[in-house]
């Protein structure tokens, strides 16, 4: 694993300015319903949380992926929050309002400050949802103790295999199409197998997040001790094409060493599963773990690769 040795942090002073002002415009155009802001102190910097819905609850916690914070939760925020407190973050190492002032070298130090932020709001039993680095961050949190924590939702989550060349080239594919004029670029989508390139708002950020040095630890991959380790229920839902993980592979190991853990393959879905199928994400996690008693789930999954 590459350990960074200092913290993830804009280039400057004015990459970080012309940064804030897309991100203030882009949440202004974006977000649904009404939202309070929170900066919360955790052992490795300040973390930006955006909170909506009812005051009281157990809340739903949501972490986005490489290089994303919580405008990419955008879609689901209005249908989650009207039954559930939820408190979207950017998360440390991610261009957006959080400031990182520590570095973070472990997968340990990731999960340490998701404790803190889940302990500076009282959070007994949340649920948390993460995607892809967001996913890993979660597991990461269970695996060092830290509690609070009653249920994780992954969706295609990083971790759980080694980082396969494919990602990379889709992920550079991804930056390269990011640049086209919209019209264009909306076409590209289907062929770089990548829908968050028909969402302007947030490849407009990600434009603006070009001037931010990510320095965050690379995941390896998890043992399957390590997956037996994780004692809340979890659901990982997995996009049938995508770049990052061998979706059915992935639902064939864990239905044999976590068979309690529901597993479902997202069809017509790649690593962008969030953005292609935000429904039935969102629907998956207000429903989970529902009334299924831990150790008599039976995976889940779907063989259509389409």
């Amino acid at each position: 694993m590459r350990t960074p040795d200092q913290p993830s942090a804009f280039t400057n002073d004015s990459a970080r300015d012309r940064y804030y002002a897309v991100y203030d415009r882009v949440l202004g155009e974006l977000w649904p319903v009404p939202v309070d802001a929170i900066d919360v102190e955790t052992r490795a910097g300040i973390v930006r949380i955006h909170r909506a819905g009812p005051a009281e609850g157990d809340p739903v916690v949501l972490l986005a992926g490489a290089g994303g914070n919580a405008l990419a939760w955008y879609r689901y925020i209005e249908r989650l929050a009207r039954t559930r407190p939820v408190l979207a973050v950017d998360p440390l190492g991610e261009p957006g309002r959080s400031v990182q002032t520590q570095p973070l070298a472990t997968g340990a130090e990731v999960g340490g400050w998701i404790t803190d932020v889940l302990a500076a709001v009282g959070a007994e039993r949340a649920h948390v949802a993460g995607f892809s680095a967001g996913g890993w961050a979660a597991v990461e949190q269970q695996l060092g103790g830290g509690g609070r924590v009653a249920a994780l939702t992954l969706v295609d989550p990083g971790g759980f295999a080694p980082l396969p060349r494919r990602f990379i080239r889709w992920a550079l594919a991804g930056a390269i199409a990011s640049m086209l004029p919209r019209t264009l670029r909306h076409r590209m989508a289907g062929v770089a197998d990548n829908g968050v390139l028909r969402e302007d708002g947030l490849v407009e950020l990600m434009r603006a997040g070009w001037s931010f040095r990510r320095r965050v630890p690379i995941p390896p991959a998890y043992t399957d001790e390590q997956i037996r380790e994780v004692s809340v229920p979890v659901q990982v839902l997995l996009g049938a094409r995508s770049a990052l993980l061998d979706a059915q592979a992935l639902a064939a190991r864990l239905a044999d060493i976590a068979p309690s853990w529901r597993v479902e393959i997202v069809p017509g879905t790649g690593h962008s599963l969030p953005v292609e199928a935000p429904d039935l994400v969102a629907e998956r996690i207000l429903t989970f773990p529902g009334q299924t008693r831990p150790g008599t789930a039976t995976p889940k999954h779907s063989t259509d690769n389409r």
